[in-house]
């Protein structure tokens, strides 16, 4: 089960929308009135600019001329009870004002069409991070399963996070992994590890095999003189046995699996690590799982460095471990809410450094569901 991030509270938008409206209708009023009323040597008209000025900051290109409209209006007013229309200083204000508000609406309607683009942008990176990152389903054999991304900002919502699982006959095997570097490309090498991991996962007979597969998938090619092999990926790659209290683990450089039983947050770190994935081919290194122990009602938290590197006002990174520990006993779904809300709450400005995603995993009692497709 994929968690979502709570909307924006519609009504109370509306409300400040309304609010803010109210503002250079406002400021015109009282600039007119006090400008009617001031000594004949005092001039306040200038000060009616700031209404379209202030509108075309939170409004479209017709608010923002209306607002331009009225200010003229006003300083005609004020115009002809203070003086005349004819007179000199009046008309240069009137032509001023005329002048700034076709100006400022101007910059309204391209703001406009810049939040257009950008909402239509939002929209594609939500349907592509959708496609390339299924949701995972909230039960996978005798497994309850919640995950969560986070992006690091709200106008890119995809990135190189990835994660997916399968089931064989016996097991369901996970990965988990992280891109070097954001963007395109980032998702790009995303969707082909998850397409590699979706397509091998089934047929390789260990996990050896299978991160071997991946690797081959991810590794650049040598005979491109464009690939030039500067991406890499890391990854945790599990298979978690239906009858077995156990889990294996192959880690690709990624930040260790966190085990959370009786109130404490264990980090499952291998002995014999494996490169990222991308880089095997420049290193010597011989793929071996490691065994943890993984019983009922023990619950298993994987993670990006997204995550970890959160950094609060004082710099100080986010205490996964800590925070996770003081968690512990919550089903999969209340553990990553907890987790999230934890983690946007230390985040500087409630913002992410880098994007985060997590999958919490709890074994459950009973005989495992049938195989399923995987996600």
């Amino acid at each position: 089960m994929d968690l979502r991030l709570p909307r924006t509270d519609r009504p109370r938008s509306r409300q400040a929308r309304h609010a803010q409206l109210a503002v250079p209708f406002v400021l015109i009023a009282v600039v007119t009135v006090v400008d009617v009323l001031a000594p004949p040597e005092v001039h306040l008209g200038p000060f009616l600019v700031a209404a379209p000025a202030v509108t075309a900051s939170f409004a479209g290109p017709r608010m923002t001329g209306f607002v331009g409209l009225v200010a003229v209006l006003a300083q005609v007013v004020v115009s002809v009870v203070r003086t005349s229309l004819t007179d000199l200083n009046h008309t240069f204000q009137i032509t001023a004002l005329i002048m700034i508000s076709v100006i400022v609406t101007l910059f309204a309607h391209l703001r406009e069409v810049h939040e257009k683009e950008v909402i239509q942008l939002r929209s594609v990176a939500e349907t592509a991070q959708q496609v390339v990152l299924r949701p995972l389903r909230e039960r996978i054999g005798p497994l309850r399963v919640a995950s969560v991304y986070l992006a690091a900002a709200a106008e890119a919502r995809i990135g190189g996070d990835l994660y997916a699982a399968a089931r064989t006959a016996t097991a369901t095997r996970l990965i988990i992994g992280d891109v070097r570097g954001k963007g395109l490309e980032a998702v790009g090498d995303a969707a082909l590890a998850l397409g590699a991991f979706r397509a091998a996962a089934h047929q390789e007979s260990d996990l050896p095999r299978l991160v071997a597969y991946l690797e081959g998938a991810v590794a650049p090619d040598l005979d491109d003189p464009q690939d030039r092999g500067e991406s890499f990926i890391t990854a945790a790659v599990l298979e978690i046995p239906d009858r077995e209290p156990a889990l294996h683990l192959v880690s690709c450089g990624h930040p260790p699996p966190l085990l959370l039983r009786d109130g404490r947050a264990v980090p499952l770190v291998v002995d014999h690590p494996a490169p990222p994935l991308g880089l095997a081919g420049l290193l010597d290194s011989a793929l071996a799982p490691e065994s943890f122990g993984f019983a009922v009602g023990d619950v298993l938290l994987l993670y990006t460095d997204g995550v970890l590197e959160a950094r609060d006002a004082s710099g100080a990174f986010f205490p996964l471990e800590e925070r996770a520990a003081a968690r512990s006993g919550a089903e999969p779904r209340t553990l990553l809410e907890r987790l999230c809300a934890d983690l946007l709450a230390h985040a500087a400005d409630n913002t992410l450094g880098d994007d985060a995603a997590m999958v919490a995993i709890e074994r459950l009692p009973g005989p495992p569901d049938g195989p399923t497709r995987s996600h």
